[in-house]
């Protein structure tokens, strides 16, 4: 009987220290949170003239050509979410968008600052899905978190978070609220601070991307230098149109293949977003090296990987257009705490 006492005593005072643990990491967690996250520091882009259009489009919509061709194919897919073939100009169809009048069909939309092309291809054994992108500012390349919230365990499906803002084209982001460290710079405002001296990708105001050791700069410093979306999950793919990662580098415990994420620009203002399908009979994945070959083989000239695995999702004017992989083989989006978009 004492026994039982002594247990019973035991308990209830394990059952208040952890109750007292969680109460006090709920506190320190509200404390750091940052609610409606909407502002943009659009400063960085008043020299720009008001009158900026969009270049003349590229013909390449992200064609590989020549020798790629025999590594990265076309693949147009039979499924009912996801239909796309390349083409170079949007269908005649039109809807009105706020800003200007817009001309889309089921893989390209065009406005006058915006102009995206979606084309789908199989390389190794993987469906891969890139956006192909031309802005005429680098203020239409956006990030957002969920629920418009800054902080830990804040997390939305990509689709929702995307839907909020409007977005015509969205991809998962590097899932900040997973690490403690790494710059957290969103629409020109500083977020977190403190350095992961990793690979850090730099997108500036004036179109360019760049990626710089973290260790090098503070995130107030690289604000002053008109950076204006920062990403820290990584590595760097593409430097200078030369791969960067090796052929058997990967992320943390990640699996060789998996289904991935990553930006990259071509020229100014032109950027590719791709994401690749993974973990399924249909699709096995990329490896880091091969995601990188697959971007060299678009003409890419940098490329950074973002958060991949159940996080990968691509959304393109109302509809996931991949097959976000939750649980094993269940195509179903995973929650993140931030998404990429165009909008």
């Amino acid at each position: 009987m004492r026994g039982h006492r002594i247990f019973a005593a035991v308990y209830a005072a394990a059952l208040i220290a952890f109750t007292g643990y969680i109460a006090l990491d709920t506190f320190v967690l509200e404390d750091v949170y940052q609610t409606d996250t909407t502002e943009m520091n659009l400063t960085m882009f008043a020299e720009e003239s008001s009158s900026a259009a969009l270049p003349e489009q590229s013909t390449r919509s992200g064609s590989t050509g020549g020798a790629g061709e025999s590594r990265v194919s076309r693949h147009s897919r039979s499924s009912e979410r996801s239909t796309q073939q390349t083409q170079t100009a949007p269908a005649e169809s039109s809807t009105a968008d706020t800003a200007s009048a817009s001309v889309s069909s089921e893989n390209s939309y065009m406005d006058d600052n915006i102009a995206v092309t979606l084309s789908t291809y199989r390389a190794a054994d993987t469906t891969v899905y890139a956006a192909d992108v031309q802005l005429s500012s680098a203020q239409y390349l956006k990030s957002a978190f969920a629920y418009d919230t800054y902080g830990k365990n804040v997390t939305a499906a990509t689709s929702e978070t995307a839907a909020a803002h409007n977005a015509i084209l969205a991809v998962n982001g590097d899932y900040y609220g997973a690490q403690e460290r790494g710059y957290v710079i969103r629409n020109g405002i500083v977020y977190r601070d403190s350095s992961n001296g990793k690979d850090l990708l730099c997108v500036y105001a004036d179109g360019s991307m760049k990626i710089v050791n973290s260790d090098d700069y503070s995130a107030e410093e690289l604000v002053e230098q008109g950076v204006w979306q920062a990403y820290c999950f990584g590595p760097a793919l593409l430097e200078n149109g030369s791969i960067s990662v090796s052929q058997n580098e990967e992320v943390g415990r990640a699996m060789a293949s998996n289904p991935r994420t990553a930006i990259g620009i071509i020229d100014d203002l032109h950027y590719v977003l791709i994401v690749s399908d993974g973990r399924t009979d249909e699709s096995t994945g990329l490896s880091l090296y091969q995601l990188a070959e697959f971007m060299q083989q678009l003409g890419v000239k940098t490329a950074y990987n973002l958060d991949g695995g159940g996080s990968s999702t691509m959304y393109f004017q109302g509809q996931v257009v991949n097959n976000p992989t939750t649980n094993g083989n269940r195509i179903q989006e995973r929650g993140v705490s931030d998404i990429v978009y165009i909008g």
